[in-house]
């Protein structure tokens, strides 16, 4: 205990010459405090150039593309994102759930697309398409309809643009020339070239057609919706509120049935592909070998514990299984197939108990594993085929920090790191050569964006972003808490991380109240050596220490640890939330008796759950767009975890929040909801509010008029919901509340 309060302390020798004391209005005004960051970084495919999106200086929500040449130069904008973005554009229904299933909360330039050559960029901006041709230096705009062109894609050999409008496929060539449509008949329940609600949201699928590397054919899907239950919610906004009819597949009901087709691009006529007999199934992934003349196909079992790789002849649409991933628990999908020349490909597995790298010939048989230990693969971030190189992201020394590593396929070894330890790296490789763009953060390292060869030696900065005299955060720099970082066991005797960042002037003799910042779900983790949110810095200044604690099932572990939670949401995911308060409240430095939790989405339900077991240890939470009863979610990411409702029973009846509501203390919720929310319906939040109003209990909420999940959430209701949270908190946790 004495060598925590020891670090924890040693923390405090900071200057205090620039201690200058953040507000809400600066935390969410422009600049962004974290200073200009390079975001969807990309290398040109030939290397020579390094594209990224940067938010403006004077309007954070606003996103331009710039590009820096990799001989040097300063980097310079490309395509102003406000200049092409007409005021009064009202964006398409599909465009507007395209963009929530993505995570867009900006808008200008929110994504682009080089083609292969690298001739080319492609951004769609505000529903329309423009094109930057790099030989002449000019931006022109491909595409002024009424309706959006959405998923747009230049062809492999750079000879058309392809997009889907109004649910139909449609080709424009580059050289000039009329578009056509691939295909006909599509509607909102038959569409063409689409990804489902399904695949964008769970199965981080956001295209439903793709190009052969010949550019002769495209295999796209066809996905019918007209089986799954529509759900009737209403779109509340600033003047008033549309009932939606919402086709969403709840955990247990019918998905969306989707077919797999290849077209000629030249007479428009499809084949279909054989799937198998049972439509009930997910169409993963689809990527085609790099000589075009098969099509791999990933196809997932309805209850994700399978896994097939399909090799589609395009002629016929024959496929045949030639691999195979099982699990008692549910199989993850990646992005790591990649097609090799000779043939082969690359592919990533859980089976040794992490996720490992293998390399398989062209008929599915495995021909070596490429990495193993006691630790996971992230995600492979490129291929050197030149050089039989693989470059890949991993935590292989501890779960909070990533580094990238690169390893032989030809003759694997002990992977070679191509970056330093100590923070979190992300990196896109060019296609040859072995070049990176890689970014690099930790907690006192805003992000910062560099270009390295191969061997990880430094070329020049992108965006350097220093934390330096002139940066948005400098005046505050001395206030910034460092986290420290420690563990304990969970009750099965596996590790939990945890991080704790103190206040300003901390004193280890005097007792704090603490917020724990969870979310604890499969799809994100909070203990990681990362530059944080400059927004926390407004809780640290009011006094309150911060703290996290990974429960089992957060990701970037092995699979004993994801799958504790298989079956049993709210079970070992609570008790190591409860474990960490514990630890909390044995700290001498934290008053017990003032604890407070907090999180948004999978991090709401947590908060809702923590607040309701008998004798919670929370004396206050803000619970953000929460799930409060799983039977009321979708079905590829509640059965994943959670089977269904059906085959599982008691699962999901000690998993609702709903029918623990009396154990809430009054007066300790604050309750906070988008009201045009499609993913985590605002029926989630209803039925807390008639559970505790039928209870006689206390409690509060904040509803935000037309906000979704994640889109909408811009800087200004940012900045209400964190104001709304500190005041709350600091009527429950702060002396005398």
């Amino acid at each position: 205990m004495k060598l925590i309060i020891a670090a924890v302390a040693a923390t405090m020798s900071l200057s205090v010459a620039h201690a200058e004391v953040l507000t809400p209005e600066r935390v969410f005004a422009s600049p962004d405090l974290s200073g200009p960051q390079a975001r969807g970084v990309a290398l040109a495919p030939d290397g020579s150039a390094v594209t990224y999106l940067k938010g403006k200086a004077d309007d954070v929500d606003v996103t331009d593309l710039w590009i820096a040449d990799v001989k040097g130069g300063a980097p310079h904008m490309l395509i102003d994102g406000r200049a092409l973005s007409p005021g009064d554009h009202q964006l398409s229904e599909a465009e507007k759930s395209r963009r929530e299933r993505m995570g867009l909360k900006t808008h200008g330039v929110v994504e682009y697309h080089w083609d292969e050559q690298g001739k080319y960029i492609l951004a769609p901006v505000q529903g329309d398409l423009w094109l930057y041709e790099r030989a002449s230096g000019q931006t022109r705009r491909l595409t002024a309809t009424p309706g959006d062109e959405v998923d747009g894609k230049i062809s492999p050999k750079g000879g058309f643009v392809s997009y889907v409008r109004d649910d139909n496929l449609y080709l424009m060539p580059l050289a000039g020339g009329a578009e056509r449509a691939l295909s006909t008949g599509g509607s909102e329940l038959k569409s063409w070239g689409t990804a489902e609600f399904i695949a964008q949201e769970e199965l981080h699928r956001f295209t439903g057609y793709w190009w052969s590397p010949d550019e002769t054919k495209i295999a796209l899907a066809h996905v019918d919706q007209s089986g799954v239950d529509v759900i009737d919610r209403v779109d509340i906004g600033a003047t008033g509120g549309t009932v939606v009819h919402q086709r969403y597949p709840r955990v247990g009901r019918p998905n969306a049935v989707v077919g797999l087709y290849v077209a000629d691009v030249a007479t428009g006529a499809r084949v279909k592909v054989d799937l198998g007999p049972n439509p009930d199934i997910y169409l993963a992934r689809a990527d085609w070998s790099k000589d075009g003349k098969i099509l791999y196909v990933q196809r997932l079992t309805r209850d994700q514990k399978r896994l097939d790789l399909l090799a589609v002849d395009p002629a016929t649409g024959g496929a045949k299984v030639i691999l195979s991933e099982t699990s008692p628990h549910w199989v993850p999908l990646s992005e790591d197939l990649k097609p090799l020349k000779d043939g082969g490909f690359l592919w990533s597995s859980e089976r040794s108990g992490n996720k490992h790298l293998y390399l398989y010939a062209g008929d599915g048989k495995l021909v070596r594993q490429l990495t193993s230990g006691d630790w996971p693969v992230a995600d492979i971030e490129g291929v050197d085929e030149a050089r039989h190189a693989v470059v890949f992201a991993a935590s292989k020394d501890t779960p909070i920090e990533r580094r990238l590593y690169e390893v032989s396929y030809a003759k694997p070894g002990e992977p070679k790191a191509l970056t330093p330890a100590g923070g979190w790296w992300t990196a896109d490789v060019a296609k040859t050569g072995g070049t990176f763009a890689g970014t690099y953060s930790d907690p006192k390292t805003p992000p910062r964006t560099g270009l390295y060869k191969a061997d990880g030696s430094f070329v020049r900065w992108i965006e350097e972003n220093p934390l330096a005299a002139g940066h948005p955060f400098y005046s505050y720099r001395d206030r910034l808490r460092a986290p420290e970082f420690g563990t304990i066991k969970a009750s099965d005797g596996q590790t939990l991380h945890w991080s704790m960042r103190t206040p300003y002037g901390f004193d280890p003799k005097t007792r704090y109240p603490v917020i724990v910042q969870v979310y604890g779900g499969p799809a994100g983790a909070l203990v990681e050596k990362k530059w944080e949110a400059p927004a926390d810095q407004l809780l640290l200044d009011a006094g309150y220490i911060l703290f996290s604690i990974d429960n089992r099932g957060t990701p970037n572990r092995s699979v004993a640890f994801k799958t504790a939670i298989d079956r049993r949401t709210g079970g070992p995911d609570v008790e190591d939330q409860l474990a960490g308060a514990a630890y909390l409240r044995s700290l001498p430095f934290v008053d017990p008796a003032r604890l407070g939790v907090t999180g948004y989405s999978n991090g709401g339900y947590m908060t809702l759950m923590l607040l309701t077991v008998p004798n919670s240890p929370f004396a206050a939470g803000v619970a953000g767009a929460p799930v409060t009863d799983w039977t009321l979610y979708d079905t590829a990411y509640t059965e994943r975890y959670m089977g269904t409702p059906a085959d599982n029973p008691e699962g999901y009846r000690l998993s609702q929040v709903t029918g623990r509501l009396g154990e809430m203390k009054p007066g300790a919720l604050l309750l906070v909801h988008g009201m045009a929310d499609d993913n985590v319906i605002f029926e989630n939040s209803t039925r807390v509010l008639y559970g505790l109003q039928a209870r006689g209990i206390a409690f509060e909420m904040m509803t935000y008029p037309g906000l979704r999940h994640r889109t909408g959430w811009t800087s200004k209701p940012l900045m209400h919901r964190t104001v709304a949270t500190m005041e709350f908190f600091g009527r429950k946790l702060k002396p005398g509340s």
